[in-house]
């Protein structure tokens, strides 16, 4: 397992520990001219829960992988958060915003991968 596919095991591990729901990873290696190399796309049912979900993703990287995010933007609001880690780019969503903003539709020529919520 490479260090990237390693990180989007730790990510989906922490998401789904707070219950985050509806996670898609977009694989972009295959674009050209992109940020980063995968987006992880979730959500949260509450700001609070956003924050939650936050800290479990930086706890389970840090320890699963040794990896910190570069940076996080949006905890103020809770309702967009992103999560900078070079390669990978975690959004939380609260599901009214992520509606609005659609970003699995932005990279219609990533492969989608869906992890399955645990209930």
């Amino acid at each position: 397992m490479n260090e990237s596919q390693l990180l989007l095991t730790k990510i989906a591990e922490g998401i789904q520990d707070k219950k985050g729901k509806d996670i898609v990873i977009a694989d972009l290696t295959r674009i050209g001219d992109t940020i980063c190399q995968y987006f992880v796309i979730c959500q949260g049912s509450s700001p609070s829960q956003i924050g939650a979900i936050v800290d479990s993703i930086r706890e389970a990287t840090r320890e699963g992988a040794n990896i910190k995010p570069i940076a996080i933007e949006g905890l103020r609001n809770a309702e967009w958060v992103a999560m900078d880690y070079a390669d990978v780019m975690v959004h939380i969503f609260l599901p009214e915003v992520r509606t609005f903003y659609n970003l699995e539709t932005l990279w219609a020529d990533a492969q989608l991968t869906n992890i399955p919520d645990i209930d």
